[in-house]
C-alpha cells in the first residue's frame, strides 16, 4: 500500500513532461494493443479465401452493437475513474474505493442486461444497421458468440481505467497486452486451422477479454493496488452512482453515438452504394481506430495528472499539462491525416485483396480523413473537461460533433448531391473541423474560470 501511495503522490510532484510521457507511453501501447482486438479480427476475416470481402462487410455491420457494449463500460469506468483520481488528490482514499466498488456493481448489472437484450433482438437490429441478405449470416454468427462474453468486455474495459487513475499505467497496459496477445494467437488458429471463419474470430475475442478481466480483477483485489475492490463498497450508493453517471454520460454518449453514426453511415452507404461501399466504411473506420485509439492513450496518460492536481488545487500544473497535451495531440492527428492522404491503397490492402473494394477506399479515404488534422484539439479539450469533472460541458461537446453535426450531414449531403454516395464521406471532415474549432474556443473562454490562479476549485459535479 505504501508503494501505491507513493505512485499516486508522484502525480503531484514529478515534472509534468516526464510524468506525462511515463504515463502516456504505456497507455498508448495499451490503446494500440486494444485496437488490435478489432483490427486484427478484420484483417484475418477480410483475407478469408473466396468470401473475405462479404465476411468483412458482415462483421462491419455488427459494429454498432459492439460500440454500445463498450459505451456502457465507459459509462461506469470513465465516469468513475476521474472522480476516484480527484478523491486521491484530495487525500480521500476511502472515497475513491467507494466509487470503485459501486462502479464494479454497475458493470455487472450492465453486462446482464445487455447480454439478454441484444441476444433477443440481434437479427432485426443487424438488418437495421445495414445488413443485406448476402451478409446477414456472417454478421449473426459473429455477434451471437461475441455477446456471450459481454461480462468480460464490461469488466476489462470498465475497470482498467481505475488502474490508470492511480498512476499505474504500466499495469493497465499489461492487462490489455495479455488479452490482445491471446487474441492475436487464437485468431488464425480458430479462423483458418479449425475452419470456424467469423465465429472463430468472435470466440478468440471473448476468450482474450476474459483473460484481461481476470488479470484486472486480481490486481484490484490485491494490496498492490492503491484502491481496492471491497465487498462493503459494492452495495449501491445512489449518491455515488449519481455522480458517476453524471460524469460518465459524456463518454457514454461519445461512444454510443458512435454506434448511431455507424448505423447512419452504413444504412446510407447500402442505399446509395451497396455492400462494397459498406465494406469500404469498415476498412476506413478500422484505419480511423488505428489513429484514434493511440490518441486516446495519450489523453489517458494526461487525465490522472490533471484530475489529481485539480483535486489538490494545483491549477498551474493542470494548465501546463493541458498545454503539452494539446500540442502533442495536434501533431499526432496531423500525422494521421498525411498517412490517410498519401497511403490509402496500402491501408486498404491490409484488410482485403478485392480490387474493386480497394479502389473505393483509395478514392474515398483522403476525403473521409480530410478533417482529422483538427481532431486533436477536440480530443485534448474534451479529455481535459472530463479530467476536471465538468459533466455538463462534456455532455454538450459529446453531442455536438456526432448528433448535431455528423448524422444530419450524412443524411443531408447525399440528397443535396443528387443521391451521390460521396456526400456520406464528405460529412465526416466537415463535422470534425467545425466541432474541433468550437471545442477549442469554448475551452479557452472557460479556462480562467476552471483553473483560477488562486481560488477554490469549481464544483466537480457541474
Amino acid at each position: 500500500m505504501a508503494n501505491a501511495q507513493t505512485k499516486d503522490a508522484a502525480l503531484g510532484t514529478e515534472p509534468v513532461g516526464k510524468l506525462m510521457f511515463r504515463l502516456a507511453m504505456p497507455a498508448v501501447a495499451a490503446q494500440f494493443i486494444n485496437m488490435l482486438y478489432n483490427v486484427v479480427d478484420r484483417i484475418y476475416i477480410g483475407n478469408i479465401p473466396g468470401t473475405g470481402a462479404l465476411a468483412l462487410t458482415g462483421v462491419g455491420v455488427t459494429l454498432p452493437i459492439i460500440l454500445l457494449v463498450s459505451a456502457f463500460a465507459a459509462f461506469a469506468g470513465m465516469g468513475g475513474a476521474p472522480l476516484a483520481s480527484i478523491q486521491l488528490g484530495a487525500g480521500n482514499r476511502d472515497g475513491a474505493e467507494k466509487i470503485l466498488g459501486n462502479c464494479f456493481t454497475m458493470l455487472l448489472c450492465f453486462a446482464a442486461v445487455l447480454t439478454v437484450v441484444f441476444s433477443l433482438t440481434k437479427r432485426p437490429l443487424l438488418y437495421l444497421f445495414g445488413a443485406s441478405d448476402a451478409i446477414i449470416g456472417y454478421a449473426e454468427s459473429y455477434i451471437s458468440i461475441y455477446l456471450i462474453g459481454t461480462v468480460f468486455v464490461q469488466l476489462a474495459l470498465g475497470l482498467n481505467t481505475f488502474i490508470s487513475a492511480q498512476g499505474n499505467a504500466t499495469t493497465a497496459m499489461l492487462s490489455v497486452l495479455l488479452g490482445a496477445g491471446v487474441n492475436i494467437v487464437l485468431d488464425p488458429v480458430f479462423i483458418f486451422v479449425f475452419g470456424m471463419g467469423v465465429s472463430g474470430a468472435a470466440l478468440a475475442t471473448i476468450l482474450s477479454q476474459a483473460i484481461s478481466a481476470i488479470w484486472i480483477l486480481r490486481f484490484l483485489l490485491s494490496a498492490k493496488s492503491g484502491i481496492r475492490i471491497r465487498r462493503k463498497n459494492m452495495r449501491p450508493d445512489l449518491r455515488v452512482i449519481g455522480k458517476v453517471l453524471s460524469l460518465g454520460i459524456a463518454p457514454f454518449i461519445m461512444q454510443s453515438t458512435e454506434s448511431l453514426v455507424s448505423i447512419t453511415l452504413n444504412s446510407g452507404l447500402q442505399r446509395y452504394g451497396g455492400d462494397l461501399y459498406v465494406g469500404s466504411m469498415t476498412i476506413m473506420q478500422s484505419a480511423m481506430q488505428m489513429l484514434v485509439m493511440p490518441v486516446q492513450g495519450i489523453t489517458q496518460g494526461a487525465q490522472p495528472i490533471m484530475s489529481y492536481n485539480f483535486g489538490a488545487r494545483n491549477y498551474a500544473r493542470v494548465r501546463k499539462a493541458f498545454g503539452l497535451l494539446l500540442r502533442v495531440m495536434l501533431l499526432v492527428c496531423f500525422g494521421g491525416f498525411l498517412l490517410a492522404v498519401l497511403l490509402p491503397g496500402l491501408l486498404a490492402r491490409m484488410f482485403t485483396q478485392d480490387a474493386e473494394l480497394i479502389a473505393i477506399v483509395k478514392r474515398m479515404m483522403p476525403i473521409f480523413f480530410g478533417g482529422i488534422w483538427a481532431f486533436g484539439a477536440q480530443m485534448a479539450c474534451q479529455s481535459t473537461f472530463m479530467a476536471l469533472g465538468q459533466a455538463k460541458i462534456s455532455l454538450f461537446l459529446a453531442l455536438l460533433r456526432k448528433i448535431v453535426l455528423l448524422i444530419p450531414l450524412a443524411m443531408l449531403l447525399p440528397v443535396v448531391l443528387g443521391g451521390d454516395v460521396l456526400g456520406i464521406y464528405i460529412a465526416e471532415p466537415v463535422a470534425d473541423i467545425i466541432a474541433s474549432a468550437t471545442t477549442l474556443t469554448l475551452f479557452l473562454l472557460r479556462r480562467k474560470t476552471l483553473l483560477p490562479d488562486d481560488a477554490a476549485p469549481p464544483d466537480a459535479s457541474r
